[in-house]
């Protein structure tokens, strides 16, 4: 499914000619096609395009004196690795500064080292300092249920306390993003009696399927220069097909298929480095001995 950059009236439409009020337009920047290239995440794009679209259609809002909702953007990101969150939360950090709702864009990645202390009072200091270096961008907090595993007496606590003041003072100029395992990331929602109503947007990031995990890798293959051969494409379906039917739900997904292909090109290297002459096909072919044996990649 693509998702639409402009909203159009339907054609039979009987809105005035002349009304001052628009269709919403998304804004057609970078960022929002390199979000709208990503492979798969479809109910991903769909989400994100509502949330943009809710907050432009406020602004309008706005402008014409109607009452607006505030935006609140917070969200919970929730999925195995490899799955896309942290790519995804980097794109929508220039989305929202392309669209005047953040004032950098930048994404500050941080786990629970970065938020909690040894010692009382440390801890709310250190996550004030990623709070601040985060202002006007996206706070992105992996592994966030980490916060509530260490017990009544474990500071994660007093972290997510520290969070949550944040996000209601700076909630116009700030994004927290929290994110990590599906069913790790319900418990931990459920940990803090009103952690869940603060983060209205919760987003699930599913497993990618075989054909999807072969395009990514076409995808990785063409940005670097290289092509498959046709005993290459076909062998690459099959390993990919495997992976997908077998490997554990805390496995690598596309990240397994980028060390994939990492791997066949460093295989590849070997292949041909005392081949004499080489030419332009050789080093641009992968061919089907250099894609490796599941057993030599990390998951």
């Amino acid at each position: 499914m693509q998702i639409s950059m402009r909203f159009s009236p339907p054609e039979n439409s009987t809105a005035p000619a002349k009304s001052e009020i628009r269709p919403a337009v998304f804004p057609a920047t970078d960022a929002f096609k390199e979000l709208e290239k990503l492979i798969g995440l479809q109910e991903v794009k769909k989400t994100l395009a509502e949330v943009a679209a809710f907050t432009l259609i406020q602004e309008k809002r706005k402008q014409q004196q109607l009452k607006a909702d505030g935006t609140m953007l917070h969200m919970v990101f929730k999925g195995n690795p490899g799955t896309g969150k942290t790519t995804v939360a980097r794109i929508l950090g220039r989305v929202f500064n392309e669209m005047g709702v953040l004032s950098r864009g930048h994404l500050m990645e941080v786990e629970r080292a970065d938020l909690v202390g040894e010692y009382i009072g440390h801890t709310a200091m250190k996550t004030k300092e990623m709070l601040k270096k985060a202002m006007g961008g996206i706070l992105f907090v992996d592994e966030a249920y980490t916060l509530s595993q260490g017990g009544d007496k474990d500071f994660g606590k007093e972290a997510v306390a520290t969070l949550v003041k944040a996000m209601e003072d700076s909630r116009d100029n700030l994004v927290v993003i929290l994110a990590g395992y599906s069913l790790e990331m319900e418990r931990f929602l459920t940990s803090n009696p009103g952690l869940r109503s603060r983060f209205p947007i919760q987003i699930d990031f599913a497993d990618y399927d075989c054909e999807e995990l072969f395009q990514i890798a076409l995808q990785i293959y063409g940005r670097r220069d290289y092509e498959l051969s046709s005993r290459a494409r076909w062998k690459l379906r099959e390993r990919l097909a495997q992976f997908a039917r077998n490997h554990h739900p805390h496995s690598g997904n596309a990240r397994y298929v980028r060390n994939l292909v990492e791997k066949s090109i460093r295989l590849q290297a070997l292949r041909i480095i005392d081949k004499e002459p080489i030419t332009r096909r050789d080093l641009v072919t992968i061919e089907d001995d250099d894609l490796p044996e599941p057993a030599l990649l990390r998951n």
